[in-house]
């Protein structure tokens, strides 16, 4: 049977198939790219002059019309990429930070912390955590592997509660007081029967945080894994926690809580050069 010669338009957006997936159209492609390019030109209109921007401004500067932004920057929020602040005014979110971390060449909190870990590691043959707070929860951004026989359940880039860990409640005592009321509130899970989840017993803890300048858990997390954490502050700003784990802190808290804050004064010192405060409402 004889076929019906396509037009040109037709012929223009037939299916590309592919093994995986729907088949798209070459005109869905050409949408998705033009989507991608609005999207990054949002995301370019952030710059060292522009950490905090309004609705108008981002409109104004990637030249796409204010309906527009606003819907593709509520796309961008939803995936983490930007941050909408109370006042109305969006900065980079978490999301977008992390992916600048795995940047080659960029100087980064995981690079200058990377030789103290190591040194940690070599003093205490202990594992060794470096993690910031992403939202309501730890984001572990390097670890080094110690030999002692103790139960690990974080690894890099992954996720763990803030009130369960040592890294985690150091964070969180320097956390904004809505983050800890939302925290607290929302509910403490009980991970071992160890666990503190009870709210006023967590702030008295994390009173003690603040007040002494460390953090420990003992097998609140996993069974048979106890751990000690200091902030990294930097201009008063607390950019990351360094922790310890080990399986028993008896007789060795004091020893591993000197090393921690050495190796966090280290960190610190290194990174204030180029230092930036973060803007508020960030993460």
């Amino acid at each position: 049977m004889r076929g019906t010669r396509p037009s040109p338009g037709v012929a223009a957006t037939r299916p590309v198939t592919g093994a995986a997936g729907p088949a798209w159209s070459v005109q869905n492609l050409r949408v998705a790219a033009t989507v991608s390019a609005k999207l990054l030109s949002l995301l370019g209109t952030f710059d060292g002059g522009h950490r905090r921007q309004t609705l108008s401004g981002i409109a104004r500067r990637s030249g796409l019309p204010v309906s527009t932004t606003h819907r593709l920057l509520a796309e961008l929020a939803e995936w983490g990429a930007v941050r909408r602040l109370e006042s109305g005014e969006y900065v980079i979110g978490r999301r977008i930070w992390r992916l600048g971390l795995l940047a080659a060449g960029e100087v980064d909190l995981s690079r200058v912390a990377e030789p103290f870990l190591h040194d940690l590691h070599a003093a205490t043959r202990a594992v060794v955590h470096l993690a910031v707070r992403e939202g309501t929860e730890v984001l572990y951004l390097d670890r080094v592997s110690g030999h002692a026989s103790v139960p690990i359940v974080s690894s890099t880039g992954s996720r763990l509660p803030l009130h369960s860990t040592g890294v985690g409640k150091v964070l969180l005592a320097h956390a904004p007081a809505e983050v800890q009321d939302e925290v607290l509130e929302r509910g403490l899970t009980r991970l071992t029967a160890y666990t503190v989840t009870e709210p006023a017993r967590m702030r008295a803890q994390l009173h003690r945080v603040r007040r002494d300048g460390y953090a420990q858990t003992f097998e609140e997390m996993t069974l048979g894994a106890c751990s000690v954490a200091v902030p990294v502050e930097v201009q008063g700003h607390v950019v990351a926690a360094l922790g310890i784990v080990v399986p028993d802190l008896r007789n060795v808290r004091v020893r591993l809580v000197a090393a921690l804050q050495v190796a966090a004064r280290g960190i610190a010192r290194t990174l204030e050069p180029s230092f930036h405060p973060p803007e508020a409402g960030l993460g």
